[in-house]
């Protein structure tokens, strides 16, 4: 239960004890019927002013008790609830309520760790391409502005390295987890605890430092990315080749959401193509589709491979095709 929750209960819950502790009172003070006892309880809280019992002098002396501690109750309600609405905080209860019931139906989603530049690159990415994603950021008003800017964005005002924010993020469900805090430290914590709550996850880490890429991968790590050596390697060979690279970033930025390229393992094939050759399987219930390279088993990359080479146990397809094309593959392999 959320603080806020707890504030807004609280004076729902106390109200609710005084007008049990009423009903009790009655019945085993005036040996009145459960009914009885809701009833006169009833007239005394709301201060109606009428009631046809006769009341013994323990039941006035309750009477009198209950009636200063009813009304000290209405009082806090009253102020509770307007406090709420003054602040804002009403509002802000219902919208975490409906966040709430947005992140308990995701499945299969990427949970994003951090919203600096690196995570909201990630996060337009994912986005262009239709992939679900939750973004985890402490910073409220970085997520203040961020909201104004992209309502729909779902998110988590939260610290990443809570294992219990990973949880309401739903980490056990999530087929990916991208952490970009600017701290190796605080990556290195994320990876060993989503690591731990799902160890199917994949994980892919930023890291600063080089010294920390294989901290990063010895807490479990898929993918650890050095933001600015891949920066530096990027402005150089756009350099040397930039057709070639402006053309891979074409096909994996916003621009390039048409062109998709997807990775098919074998476990993903039917039971009817697997272990067959390449040429079979390109040209089982064919949508337009071509293959550019393939991961062996030791994963290896082979780029543009001979037709005839048989795919088997732990090999993938690197497939290259429109929307259009992948989602028909996709429908084809169920």
């Amino acid at each position: 239960m959320t603080k806020a929750t707890y504030r807004l209960l609280q004076p729902i819950v106390l109200l609710h004890i005084i007008i049990a502790a009423g009903i009790a009172g009655y019945m085993i003070i005036e040996k009145m019927s459960l009914q009885e006892a809701i009833y006169i309880t009833t007239v005394f809280i709301t201060t109606v002013g009428y009631a046809d019992h006769v009341l013994s002098d323990a039941g006035k002396i309750f009477t009198v008790v209950l009636l200063v501690f009813s009304w000290g109750t209405f009082a806090f309600v009253i102020a509770r609830i307007t406090q709420f609405v003054i602040n804002g905080e009403i509002h802000q209860y219902f919208k975490n309520r409906r966040l709430m019931k947005e992140v308990n139906r995701l499945n299969n989603h990427v949970i994003v760790c951090g919203y600096g530049r690196n995570g909201q690159q990630a996060s337009n990415i994912l986005r262009a391409h239709g992939v679900p994603f939750l973004v985890i950021e402490k910073d409220v008003q970085l997520m203040q502005k961020a909201e104004a800017e992209t309502p729909e964005l779902l998110h988590l005002e939260g610290d990443s390295t809570d294992d219990d924010v990973l949880r309401l993020a739903g980490v056990e469900k999530a087929k990916a987890l991208i952490t970009t805090l600017p701290l190796d430290a605080q990556n290195v914590f994320i990876v060993l605890s989503a690591r731990s709550l799902n160890p199917t996850l994949k994980i892919i880490s930023r890291a600063s430092e080089a010294s920390s890429v294989a901290k990063l991968k010895k807490a479990g790590a898929n993918n650890v990315i050095m933001p600015d050596f891949i920066g530096g390697t990027h402005m150089a060979t756009l350099v040397s080749k930039p057709d070639v690279v402006e053309f891979i970033d074409f096909l994996s930025g916003e621009e390039g959401n048409s062109i998709h390229m997807e990775a098919v393992g074998w476990e993903l094939l039917p039971p009817e193509v697997r272990n067959k050759s390449l040429h079979t399987i390109m040209n089982w219930r064919k949508t337009g589709v071509n293959c550019i390279g393939i991961k062996d088993g030791e994963g290896k990359f082979i780029i543009n491979p001979p037709e005839d080479t048989i795919i088997t146990e732990r090999m993938k397809i690197m497939v290259l095709g429109t929307r259009k094309q992948i989602e028909e593959m996709n429908g084809n392999l169920g």
